[in-house]
């Protein structure tokens, strides 16, 4: 039996998730940006490249069912970061082309981007799924929490190194520097995770492999899996709808220029974070006090996040009278609380039914967030738009779509407190019988 992780070892799969933030970063800012202004390309291209990366992740499932039938998530991390590395080199390299070729580049960029959400994929679920396998369950929503803000610094160092870098910008220069953040990633993963993960288990530890469509409708039929799988598809959802319509709403309706409305957005990260910090600390200080618990911050969390959506509601009747920054950094505050508590109980619930289907659960949930963000962003836009034309007043167009935004969160606590999150170890200590239910409604 291999030992629970400690800080540094999380401090180290925390490495691994920035190098896969470093290279996803390009592909959603830098590349983003050069096909449109250099390349003088429509913006609708990046948009549906990074909607393709999104739509390839439903196979996180099957990614997962691989690293349950090894018993190892070393190889499929390692893996799929070499997978990504090479899909986002190859996105550079045909990027460039497209200003001399654009049909040979488009069509390298649809391997390209594929090969990112291959790769996301893989890595993601497997790092995923090894944290909740060796993380103490008490310590589960800090290590999330350590994990992602690391991420997020991935974000950022890449994007100020790269940036600084491009400058002046030509195209031999973007290759070497995609190409330098690539192999970085790839250098850092395998250093992060030499003699991490320990031996794999022995053969009279593990089960009997079982085919993936097997997996996949044993893990579906789990009411808690289903139910959370739902749940993960309509929280993200939510909190993707708003992304792509706050700053032109902040434009359009509160007349803020360019920067102010970059400002905004930034004191919804700055919220964010600390809505994860406070999050993780309830999950690691005061678990197994009700109103300390995972689920109970999850469900208000999305309740939280539905009043803030509810605020921008106001916001759009009122106008520029409203307190936006404020209401901005509360729906970040509000939306970081429960998307850490919410990783921190997928963490905990992919153990929690028969053993050796981690992976497959991981998977499913991850495919779900795949999708939802592929959606989130096309359905607030398509809304935005066709409220705006439907009704000549910006602001109550924007407070409609913000409407059913806050309704998606409502639906999705609703979803959350239903969802039970003692183990079968928990409920035999309990005097209660664990019986799998069939699948069927929710």
């Amino acid at each position: 039996m291999n030992k629970s992780f400690g800080a540094v070892s999380v401090l180290r799969l925390g490495l691994v998730q920035a190098s896969l933030g470093a290279i996803v970063v390009l592909t959603t800012s830098t590349l983003n940006r050069v096909m449109v202004v250099e390349m003088a390309l429509p913006a609708l291209l990046p948009g549906l490249l990074l909607a393709l990366h999104y739509v390839v992740q439903v196979s996180r499932p099957r990614m997962g069912h691989g690293s349950d039938l090894g018993q190892r998530r070393t190889p499929w991390i390692i893996g799929g970061m070499a997978t990504l590395a090479a899909g986002g080199w190859l996105a550079a390299l045909a990027t460039v082309w497209m200003g001399s070729s654009p049909a040979a580049g488009i069509a390298l960029a649809l391997l390209a981007y594929i090969l990112i959400g291959l790769g996301v994929a893989a890595s993601g679920t497997s790092l995923l799924v090894l944290l909740a396998k060796r993380v103490a369950p008490e310590k589960r929503a800090a290590a999330a929490t350590t994990v992602w803000i690391m991420m997020i610094a991935g974000f950022v160092v890449t994007a100020g190194v790269a940036g600084s870098l491009l400058d002046p910008f030509s195209a031999g220069r973007l290759l070497w520097v995609a190409g330098g953040v690539a192999l970085s990633a790839v250098v850092l993963t395998v250093l992060a995770l030499i003699g991490l993960e320990g031996p794999a288990q022995t053969a009279a530890e593990t089960q009997a492999p079982v085919p993936f469509k097997e997996a996949l409708a044993h893990a579906w039929g789990e009411p808690r899996a289903r139910r959370f799988t739902i749940f993960v598809f309509v929280s993200m959802l939510a909190f993707s709808m708003q992304d792509l319509i706050l700053e032109p709403f902040a434009g359009l309706v509160f007349g803020l220029t360019p920067g102010a409305t970059t400002q905004l957005s930034g004191a919804q990260h700055g919220g964010a974070l600390v809505g994860m910090l406070l999050a993780a600390a309830a999950g690691s200080r005061w678990a197994g006090r009700q109103w300390g618990t995972l689920r109970t911050w999850t469900v208000w969390g999305c309740v939280a996040s539905a009043l803030a959506l509810s605020g921008l509601v106001c916001a759009g009747l009122v106008g520029p009278a409203w307190p936006l920054r404020a209401n901005v950094f509360a729906l970040g505050l509000s939306t970081g609380a429960f998307s850490i508590a919410a990783i921190g109980s997928m963490m905990g619930l992919a153990g929690a039914g028969e053993a050796g289907h981690e992976g497959v659960r991981m998977g499913l949930w991850g495919a779900a967030q795949a999708m939802a963000f592929a959606l989130g962003g096309v359905l607030g836009t398509a809304a935005s738009d066709l409220t705006r034309w439907l009704i000549a007043d910006a602001g109550l167009a924007y407070a409609l779509v913000f409407l059913l935004d806050a309704g998606l969160f409502i639906w999705a606590a609703g979803l959350a407190a239903r969802i039970d999150p003692r183990t079968r170890a928990r409920r035999a200590n309990l005097g209660e019988r664990y019986e799998p239910q069939p699948a069927g409604g929710l």
